[in-house]
């Protein structure tokens, strides 16, 4: 793999930090908590029966309403079963179109990196769960190896 990969990293880091720090509708805050809870871990690496709270998906300091974390975990998970309804409910919770957008592109890239992160971890032949998504340790979709 070696510099395939690592040629990349400066430009995936830079898309991630104009999507969550950029200016928008949405909080910084909240979209950083979207990333992270699309990221992972994935509720499919965990017992089905375990129902985890924000906090244990890794959502970061922001709370998100559950109505919006629901539409999260659907568009990281299963982004082909987002209906038209899923987001007219969300406009009637009170969710402006612009915020629901930035929302849908925090969660779609978050799952995005957090998937690009477990396969190369996977072809590297780590058995370890990815690093926070957010911590300085990480680096737009590489892991700093010494």
């Amino acid at each position: 793999m070696g510099n395939g990969t690592v040629r990349y990293a400066a430009l995936i880091e830079r898309l991630v930090e104009s999507v969550l720090a950029g200016p928008g509708h949405a909080a910084s805050e909240l979209r950083r908590a979207v990333f992270a809870r699309a990221f992972g871990p994935h509720p499919l690496t965990l017992p089905l029966s375990s129902p985890l709270s924000g906090t244990e998906r890794g959502t970061g300091g922001e709370d998100i309403a559950p109505d919006l974390a629901g539409y999260v975990d659907k568009v990281a998970l299963h982004a082909y079963r987002v209906t038209d309804e899923d987001l007219a409910a969300l406009k009637r919770a009170g969710n402006p179109d612009d915020v629901l957008f930035e929302v849908t592109v925090s969660a779609a890239l978050g799952a995005a990196v957090g998937r690009l992160e477990r396969g190369l971890s996977a072809l590297r032949g780590e058995e370890s769960s990815p690093p926070d998504p957010l911590s300085t340790s990480w680096r737009g979709g590489m892991q700093e190896h010494r």
